[in-house]
């Protein structure tokens, strides 16, 4: 399992938003703030908008807020929301077709060990979590691409 770039701008944009709890946040503010095309960020808002995650503020003054509090956001829903299923394979989609191997399969046990894991990971970090310590490496220098795959690989 992979998590798109979809779902990393998805988290990426809410910090943002949670930077400024009392005022909007423009997409463009966002794009320029974390390098990320604000085409992509459109589309990206509009999904968080419409599940109700975030209010879109219209006017000169408008922009992005949260709905809820940071600390009553996880990092599991904000990528399931985006993502979809986080599942390592295909037969443990609550939406795809049963498995006529299931009862059988040995290394469905193993994946769904793994889905455990991973569900149990991102449904403990809050987007509070992730801002905290966004504040807390504020003075760091941050390494240009440090998750994303150098053009040589």
């Amino acid at each position: 399992m992979r998590i798109s770039t979809r779902g990393r701008y998805a988290l990426k944009m809410m910090i943002e938003f949670a930077k400024h709890p009392d005022t909007t946040t423009k997409i463009c503010q966002v794009s320029r703030s974390q390098n990320i095309s604000e085409k992509y960020l459109e589309q990206i808002v509009s999904t968080l908008t419409k599940a109700g995650f975030v209010k879109s503020v219209r006017g000169a003054q408008g922009g992005y807020l949260l709905s809820r509090a940071p600390k009553d956001y996880s990092v599991g829903e904000i990528l399931r929301l985006t993502e979809g299923s986080l599942a390592p394979v295909a037969c443990l989609d609550d939406d795809s077709a049963p498995c006529d191997l299931a009862g059988i399969c040995v290394s469905r046990d193993v994946f769904k060990k793994i889905e455990d894991a991973v569900n149990n990971v991102v449904d403990n970090i809050s987007l509070e979590d992730l801002l905290n310590k966004d504040a807390a490496d504020a003075g760091k220098p941050h390494p240009v691409g440090l998750c994303q795959k150098s053009k040589e690989n």
